[in-house]
């Protein structure tokens, strides 16, 4: 990715954090959302069955690249 303690690294990190912290207040806040969409999916509206599979996949994408670059970031590194 970017050498360890580089600006860049550092405001990626930073705006893939707040991205992931954001992400997470959103459903705090419409978590009682969440039910309904469920209901409607048990009526026959298919569509929001996707609902719970493209929130997984964005918290998945955002927190993941977040993570990555949080180590990276710290010179953590698996090794090869």
């Amino acid at each position: 990715m970017h050498a360890p303690g580089s600006r860049r690294a550092l405001a990626i990190t930073l705006v893939l954090g707040a991205a992931s912290a954001g992400l997470y207040l959103l459903l705090f806040l419409f978590s009682d959302k969440l039910p309904a969409l469920a209901e409607l999916t048990r009526r026959g509206e298919k569509i929001y069955a996707l609902a719970p599979l493209v929130i997984a996949m964005v918290f998945s994408l955002v927190h993941g690249a977040f993570t990555g670059y949080f180590w990276d970031l710290l010179g953590l590194r698996a090794k090869k």
